[in-house]
């Protein structure tokens, strides 16, 4: 028999601006506590060393996270010129120094090759799969790791400011897979000189930007009050807030149960030039099942269970 799992049947987001120090899984299991939901996830991971925008998904919510994995992302960072370290971070220890100290007009300057399409190779203390072990694990183990350089977009660039002749403030508009951390080491390179990352804040993830988020503390002193539950239930997002990018088809009745059953619905040519990718198929506004659009037909890719 299969073994109940603890907690309320609770589906949607909840936006938290993580603080320096935990890991985003430790952010996740906290805010499932608060909430005492069943099931919980997260939608990009921010390292212990940065803060910002951290979507948390609670219950059918998770289902809808691939969408949020693969959304952009804005990060604010500083990087701190003439020091390179291990892990490309203040974390790591120093591995190579330069005297090299770019001008304003330099970075602006450089921020040109650094937009649109790019290659870059991922910090060796990353995440990354290596024959089955994570490049990390190797690092740490004292091996020599070596990753592929993979492309990715950079959407936006600009220097924010230079509070001094060290350090640069910087914001980027990323397509999903960028690393904030080679993005500053190589930059820097590029300006004759080395440098990592001193911090790191996301600002957006997808839809979610940093005005609707709740800081951590604030969050789990609400779950603390039992006066204060339904301030805490304020800060629950719907699960189609994930979605916005997709189109949403109002179904009948009829068809939403044939949605759920599995099986497809017949859309005799109604809103068939919108159907090219996911749709979100409601019944009375209420989110019924991601579907995909064949011959004619929409089929269920994922059944949401409805909590009413």
């Amino acid at each position: 028999m299969a073994r109940h799992r603890k907690g309320d049947d609770i589906s949607g987001w909840v936006l938290i601006d993580k603080p320096l120090g935990p890991t985003s899984s430790d952010v996740v299991n906290r805010v499932r506590r608060a909430f005492n939901a069943k099931k919980a996830g997260h939608a990009g991971t921010l390292d212990p060393l940065a803060s910002g925008v951290l979507p948390v998904a609670l219950g059918e919510a998770t289902k809808t996270v691939p969408f949020i994995m693969d959304a952009s992302k804005t990060y604010r960072f500083t990087v701190r010129f003439g020091i390179a370290t291990t892990t490309d971070d203040a974390e790591g220890e120093v591995s190579a120094e330069s005297p090299n100290r770019p001008k304003p007009a330099e970075i602006e300057a450089a921020l040109a090759g650094f937009r649109g399409e790019i290659a870059q190779v991922p910090p060796a203390y990353s995440a990354i799969k290596v024959a089955g072990e994570r490049a990390y694990d190797l690092a740490r183990a004292g091996e020599n790791v070596e990753l592929a350089a993979r492309k990715v977009t950079i959407h936006g660039a600009r220097l924010i400011c230079c509070p001094d002749a060290d350090h640069a403030e910087l914001e980027i508009s990323c397509s999903k897979g960028t690393y904030v951390r080679s993005y500053g080491r190589d930059l820097a390179l590029a300006l004759g000189t080395v440098g990592h990352i001193v911090a790191l804040r996301r600002t957006r993830h997808g839809p979610f930007g940093e005005s609707r988020a709740i800081p951590l503390d604030k969050l789990l002193a609400l779950g603390h009050i039992a006066a204060e539950s339904s301030a805490l239930r304020e800060h629950l997002l719907p699960l189609e807030t994930a979605l916005d990018d997709i189109p949403a088809l109002a179904l009948s009745g009829d068809e939403a149960a044939r949605l759920k059953r599995g099986q497809g619905v017949l859309l005799r040519g109604r809103d068939a030039p919108i159907l090219s990718g996911p749709v979100l198929a409601t019944h009375r506004g209420n989110p019924v099942a991601l579907t995909e659009y064949r011959k004619g037909e929409l089929w269920p890719v994922r059944v949401f269970i409805s909590n009413q």
